[in-house]
């Protein structure tokens, strides 16, 4: 019997659960819709699907599949007796108990790598090109150097010594080489790398890499493929509460400096670069205006672009350079984000960073060019960056809440657990996202936190949401006004009076409690945006826990006094002052001559430049204006920032949408049918060729089935084209249909006349 057959028996053998969960973890077995159980055995055994369902297996399952691959080929010729269960546990007994032995094969035959035969154990043979290391690694104890005793040897290599050790790292482990004889020049970088171990010889003629120095020089995690227990991570042990206290400071800077950014970008939006990412120089300038270091500020234009809180397009209004290339700027939702409340804006932030398909880590980092990589650029997209985020989170998930484990320890263990995917584990790779997971702060003092786990496993942002809001400070109502005019926040401010702050006062340092300092400037720009001397010392007195100086009185008091005496409207623009010498003295200033000012009557004068180029020319030759509307009124006319609409049309990465549990148990009732009509005994039939008479012959056939209550035999093509065999009951055969009852889902099901290949009657 051949394989195929085997695996056909096999397969029709086991429950409708497990052929369902078998197209579960290869969902790539049910497209397209195999027509039989013949084809599905096919498809189990075809290469790429094998390589594909083995690239979860963890050490353990790839030593079973090693030990297999191995007993077929070390079998004396004409025995093809397969290895049992029995001999295979205790071919590893000594290093790992039955239980999880027989765990690990009910895993391999649940993706039918394995199949079982009572005690008989068959590998699909396509498994054994999966292996993630040379086989007989996993089977053989090897004798080779410790981790540390590799690192201490290869710092005392010499530089042609550790190119040789680097180009079978990155290439493969073996090597071919007249100096692998052991009558070779002792001198040469060959036998020198034998005699310390860092070279196993093969033959006389090939050399090859043991694994542990191949791992350290790929910078990957050291794992030994013969340990086939995971190894134990080192814990450090937090309360809940710290972690999220740390996770809940480092969260409210990340906020904090992600505005910061947002008004940088919004004041002067950034040129992209022709690829489409974000200079280094406007970096930089973006580090410099918002407070920041590069890579926090790569992460945070990484994060706000994927919130769609930044975007790359013209902006409006355009920026005084070519207005035809694209720019980076904030779009119109920075503006709700910023009114939210804090633990809203940090769920959509760190939402948008777990499934943020690109590596903000790498920025900087060297590509094949030799050229570093800037942010926004399309090559830090990685088709495996969720994923391997969610399997760092996923780890620290698995401990009880507050424990940390060092990157190195997570790396091992991801690296024991899959691997097929090890390099994608480095120490690097995994240190890297935890920094940028606690500059979020899903992680809080290497611990992931409460919000974290919520975000990690919750249905929606909402518990994320409301773990981070229960996780950050309580927002105060008060200040501490200093004789020095300085204002200190002892924590986050409401919205309403952090906004008022903010307008009367400049940042003078940020942190947990921000400290500002009121100036002649930072009150001009409250009054410039319509506040009253009146309302200002409303706000001091009222939410001052400590008495107002009477320096900082005066300052408002004699500010406003100034403020307003000159008044600018729209003419183009228009000036009117109460005190007509004041008129005069701008009048007579140099400025007035850049604006076109013209004086009509003592106390108003018209200018041809826009009212904010009047307002920001006059300001600047020292004077200060207000500008006002038809009423009087004072205007707010501060600068609001340049916005680009967000792509709604954007074009989406594409991934496959898996089968639901639903349209594979019906796939499973149709391989059923199939089944059942192959091994059908058939008496009459008929099978059509197009002609009238053979469509007329397939009509009476069915019609006489419908009659006698016959079960038939039909051979049918779907839309697909996709041909199946199945047995129904004929019930109504017409209007170019047959309706019938199919006796394995017990439902009426329709078939199109023109559609049916042959009909037989079963006997």
């Amino acid at each position: 019997m051949s394989t195929i057959d085997s695996l056909t028996g096999w397969l029709s053998a086991r429950d409708d659960a497990a052929l369902v969960g078998l197209l579960e973890l290869r969902p790539d077995l049910a497209v397209p819709l195999p027509a039989s159980m013949t084809v599905l055995a096919a498809r189990v055994e075809q290469r790429a699907s094998v390589l594909r369902a083995t690239e979860e297996l963890n050490t353990l399952e790839f030593a079973i599949v090693e030990v297999l691959a191995r007993y077929g080929t070390e079998r004396a010729p004409g025995d093809h007796a397969p290895l049992t269960r029995t001999a295979l546990r205790e071919r590893l007994r000594d290093r790992v108990g039955a239980a999880a032995v027989d765990a690990a094969l009910a895993r391999l035959t649940a993706r039918a790598l394995v199949r079982d035969e009572g005690e008989d154990l068959h590998l699909v043979p396509a498994a054994a090109e999966a292996l993630p290391w040379p086989i007989g690694s996993a089977t053989e104890i090897p004798d080779e150097l410790t981790e540390p005793e590799v690192t201490a040897a290869l710092a005392r290599l010499g530089e042609a010594e550790r190119a040789l050790l680097e180009k079978l790292a990155g290439t493969g482990p073996r090597g071919r080489t007249r100096d692998a004889a052991p009558g070779a020049d002792p001198a040469r970088p060959v036998p020198r790398l034998l005699a310390a171990g860092l070279l196993h010889r093969v033959d006389d003629e090939t050399v090859e890499i043991p694994l542990t120095v191949g791992q350290l020089l790929r910078n990957e995690a050291v794992t030994r493929p013969h340990v086939l227990v995971p190894p134990v991570p080192t814990r450090t042990e937090y309360t809940p509460a710290e972690a999220n206290a740390a996770a809940a400071g480092e969260a409210g800077e990340f906020l904090r400096h992600a505005a910061a950014v947002l008004a940088a970008l919004g004041a002067m939006p950034a040129p992209a670069l022709r690829a489409g990412g974000l200079g280094v120089r406007e970096l930089r300038r973006v580090c410099k205006q918002a407070g920041v270091d590069e890579p926090r500020a790569g992460l945070l234009v990484e994060v706000l672009a994927a919130a769609k809180l930044l975007e790359k397009g013209l902006p409006d209004p355009a920026p005084e350079l070519d207005a035809t290339d694209d720019f980076w700027a904030p779009t119109p939702q920075a503006d709700g984000w910023g009114e939210a409340p804090p633990a809203r804006r940090w769920a959509g932030l760190a939402r948008a960073w777990l499934e943020l398909d690109r590596m903000p880590w790498l920025i900087g980092s060297r590509d094949a060019a030799d050229k570093p990589l800037p942010a926004l650029a399309l090559e830090l997209r990685s088709p495996h960056a969720v994923r391997d985020r969610r399997a760092i989170l996923g780890l620290l998930a698995e401990f009880p809440p507050g424990t940390a484990i060092p990157a190195a320890d997570i790396s091992r263990i991801l690296a024991w657990r899959e691997p097929r995917r090890r390099r994608q584990y480095r120490p690097e790779a995994v240190a890297r996202t935890l920094a940028e997971a606690a500059a979020l702060g899903v992680v809080g003092r290497a611990a992931l936190t409460s919000a974290g786990r919520a975000l990690l496993h919750g249905s929606a942002d909402g518990d994320a949401e409301a773990e981070m809001a229960a996780a950050l400070p309580a927002p105060v109502d008060h200040v501490l006004v200093q004789a020095d005019l300085t204002v200190v926040a002892p924590g986050p401010l409401l919205p309403e009076l952090e906004q008022r702050i903010a307008l009367t006062a400049d940042v003078e340092s940020a942190g947990a409690a921000t400290v500002y300092r009121v100036g002649e400037a930072s009150v001009r720009r409250a009054l410039d945006a319509g506040l009253t001397a009146a309302e200002l010392h409303a706000l001091f007195g009222t939410h001052s826990r400590t008495p107002v100086p009477q320096a900082l009185t005066y300052l408002i008091d004699d500010v406003a006094r100034r403020h307003g005496r000159l008044r600018a409207g729209m003419a183009q623009s228009f000036l009117r002052s109460d005190d007509p010498a004041l008129l005069a003295q701008v009048l007579a200033a140099p400025v007035a001559a850049d604006l076109a000012l013209r004086g009509i009557a003592p106390t108003v004068a018209i200018a041809q430049a826009p009212l904010g180029e009047v307002l920001e020319r006059l300001r600047a030759a020292g004077f200060a204006p207000a500008g006002e509307d038809s009423a009087g009124a004072v205007l707010d006319l501060r600068r609001r920032g340049a916005r680009i609409p967000a792509r709604s049309n954007g074009r989406q990465a594409y991934r496959p949408t898996p089968p639901s549990t639903d349209q594979l148990e019906q796939l499973v009732a149709e391989l059923r049918a199939g089944e059942r009509a192959a091994g059908a005994r058939s008496g009459r039939s008929v099978r059509t060729d197009g002609t009238r008479t053979s469509t007329a012959a397939t009509l009476a056939l069915l019609q006489l089935a419908a009659r006698v209550r016959r079960s038939v035999n039909i051979g049918y093509v779907d839309a697909a084209g996709v041909a199946t065999q199945r047995v129904v009951e004929p019930l109504k055969v017409g209007n170019g249909q047959l309706d019938a009852l199919d006796p394995v889902t017990g439902a009426v099901r329709q078939f199109t006349l023109h559609r049916i290949a042959s009909v037989a009657l079963l006997e």
